[in-house]
Formats: C-alpha cells, structure tokens, sequence
C-alpha cells in the first residue's frame, strides 16, 4: 500500500516536477530565440546577396550597353544587330523609352490636363500616336 508522503517529501516532489516542467520552458525559450537569431541573420544575408547580385547585373548590363554603343560605333545598324541575333540591350531599350516619353507626356499635361490627369488609359494612346508621328 502506497504511504502517505510528509510534507516535505511532497514539497520535494512537487519541487522536483515543477523543475522538470520549467527545464522545458527554458529549453523552449532558448530555442525559439535562436530561430530569431538566425531568421534576422538570413534576412541580412539575403538583402546583402541582392545587392551583390544587383550590382554585377548593373556592371554586366553596362558592359552589353558599352559593346552595343561600340557595334553601332563601327557602323552596323540595330536593325542589323537585330537580324544577326543581338537585340538592343534591355536598358537602353528602357532607358530610351522612358526619355522619350517624358516630353509627350509633358505636352499632353498641358494640352488636356484636366481631362488627362484623372484618367490614367488617356496618356498612353496620345503617347503611341505621338511615338509614331515623328517617324512618318
């Protein structure tokens, strides 16, 4: 038959188990802290990666730009580059695009800028016909 424990043998227990239960916590405790640790670690990792990578995607893009610039230098076309299977370099295509369009959109601002300001479908047929204009 099971005796009754003193009082302080089932304060000893009770001790006993309450310790194995906080070892838990801390264990718990220390656990999720090092999750944060390293999610915040890989968080910086990642943005220094990108960044990297962003600018030797920077430095290669220039470098295509300059080699372009250096073929329609020596007098081949874009047409010509086209049909041999180099396009016109990505940023340069964008970087043109966005310089020509500036100064359509300015005199469309001007022209209608009360209707054409609301409306953000307006702008864009006024800058195709305007893109093409200059070239008939």
């Amino acid at each position: 038959m099971a005796t009754t424990p003193t009082p302080e043998e089932a304060v000893e227990r009770a001790r006993r188990a309450q310790d194995q239960r906080i070892e838990t916590v801390r264990v718990l405790a220390q656990s999720r802290q090092e999750l944060t640790n390293e999610r915040e670690s890989a968080d910086r990792e990642r943005t220094e990666l990108e960044a990297r990578l962003k600018e030797r995607m920077r430095e290669y893009e220039a470098a295509d730009v300059k080699a372009f610039s250096a073929a329609t230098s020596a007098g081949w076309t874009p047409e010509e580059l086209r049909r041999i299977g180099f396009p016109e370099p990505e940023k340069k295509r964008r970087a043109r695009r966005r310089s020509t369009a500036r100064p359509k959109q300015q005199k469309t601002d001007s022209g209608e800028a009360k209707s054409s300001t609301s409306e953000s479908a307006e702008p864009v047929p006024d800058e195709q016909s305007n893109g093409s204009s200059p070239n008939v």
